[in-house]
């Protein structure tokens, strides 16, 4: 995908077409394509605007008008999982969405659980060690930390 032309080049065009060069003759004269110099113009007389508007998508969510019951369910019940949410979401306002939906809408808000913390590792426990370490033939052994 090609990116905007600077204002640096629009301003001149808009400018050559308003003191009535005609747009074909402005679009060769700065070498860009003519329905983009008519573009650009019929722009500038509608709304006043020489720049070039934001790109893309905007960044929302369909989950965003609803966010007030989401989150309140999180408060309610804080080991909820996403899935019981989104099927929450489709029973109680009949929005059909992704567990992932809800993933990237709670990750955009820095809402995030941990089902376990971290525990120290037992003692007495058997872990597996390299057999490098140990000096033995076989790939991978149970034994008992020390």
């Amino acid at each position: 995908m090609t990116c905007s032309l600077s204002p640096d080049i629009r301003g001149p065009v808009i400018a050559a077409i308003t003191e009535g060069l005609s747009t074909r003759h402005a679009a060769r004269q700065f070498r860009i394509g003519i329905s983009t110099a008519g573009n650009w113009y019929r722009r500038f007389l509608q709304t006043g605007e020489t720049a070039a508007r934001k790109r893309g998508q905007p960044s929302r969510s369909r989950l965003d008008p609803h966010e007030s019951f989401i989150l309140g369910l999180i408060d309610e019940t804080p080991d909820i999982t996403l899935t019981e949410i989104a099927e929450r979401m489709t029973r109680e306002h009949r929005v059909r969405i992704a567990p992932s939906t809800v993933w990237v809408f709670l990750a955009k808000r820095d809402v995030t659980f941990k089902k376990r913390q971290r525990m120290r590792a037992s003692s007495n426990a058997l872990m597996l060690r390299p057999v490098a370490v140990l000096g033995l033939t076989a790939n991978l052994i149970s034994t008992r930390q020390s």
